[in-house]
């Protein structure tokens, strides 16, 4: 039976997207963080990791890209999945809005929530958590009538919690994008849908005016498609970047291959996270 790695405990959004697009027959390891979700594809540990890469309020999910980036070279992305996300306010017991002194998420959840925060709980101190249903699960062991978590309604029912208010995200339409890892060398998910290509790339002149817009001619000029960029610092000192850019494609087939190699001749550094099927 595969075994797939996930944030957890039970109960969070990536447990949700692992149960909407997993294939029958899979073992589910909750695991207390999106970084060792992925390290332990790179260990060996599990044959496959779900975790999140972008939000559709937020932008992306930094531990998953850095951790994909600098610490795993033999996990790659498999296939992904996009997921509808909704949060609601989470009390052990009915409580009014004015009693709640502490809420509790994961940051990503809190920054999704961000005005419900303001304008509904200002008198609530936010606090940090490893997951959302970590969060709940924690709520539903103390003692302390007066916190709240962020998180969804399965976490709700899972932990015995009750839900006193849905959809407190921003914005209605909130979706999360997630990644299928797998060991380097191991099969796409389904090939039946259009291709995506997820490439990191770094130095080489990127103290260079124009460094940049040249590597990303190489895309344009062979009329790839590229759909993201994001820029991470790499920890070595300042003004020194990792760049994360999606185009339209699969890396084996032309134009797309040549557009790779031909930006890896300006580049100190590059590597394709994975070449996968697209979310429909």
């Amino acid at each position: 039976m595969m075994r797939v790695g996930y944030l957890g405990p039970a109960g969070t959004h990536t447990e949700e997207a692992l149960l909407a697009s997993a294939p029958d027959g899979v073992e589910r390891v909750p695991l207390p963080s999106i970084r060792a979700a992925v390290l332990a594809v790179q260990e060996g540990a599990v044959d496959r990791a779900v975790v999140p890469i972008e939000n559709s309020i937020e932008g992306s999910v930094n531990a998953t890209l850095d951790a994909l980036a600098t610490e795993a070279p033999d996990v790659t992305i498999v296939g992904e999945v996009v997921h509808a996300i909704r949060h609601c306010l989470i009390a052990r017991e009915e409580l009014a809005l004015a009693d709640i002194g502490h809420v509790a998420s994961h940051p990503q959840a809190i920054a999704q929530c961000a005005r419900f925060l303001r304008e509904e709980l200002p008198q609530a101190e936010v606090v940090a958590a490893a997951s959302t249903a970590d969060a709940v699960r924690l709520l539903s062991e103390r003692a302390e009538p007066r916190w709240a978590a962020l998180a969804n309604r399965l976490a709700a029912d899972l932990y015995g919690a009750r839900v006193l208010r849905e959809d407190v995200q921003d914005q209605v339409r909130n979706h999360t994008r997630f990644v299928w890892l797998a060991p380097v060398g191991a099969e796409p998910m389904a090939h039946d849908r259009r291709w995506k290509t997820s490439v990191v790339f770094w130095g080489g002149g990127d103290a260079t005016p124009g460094w940049l817009v040249r590597c990303l001619a190489e895309l344009s000029d062979r009329g790839v498609n590229m759909s993201r960029i994001e820029s991470r610092p790499r920890r070595m000192g300042l003004g020194q970047y990792m760049f994360f850019v999606d185009v339209d494609g699969r890396d084996t087939v032309p134009p797309v291959s040549e557009a790779l190699a031909a930006l890896a001749v300006h580049c100190e550094g590059i590597r394709t996270l994975g070449s996968y099927p697209a979310a429909s």
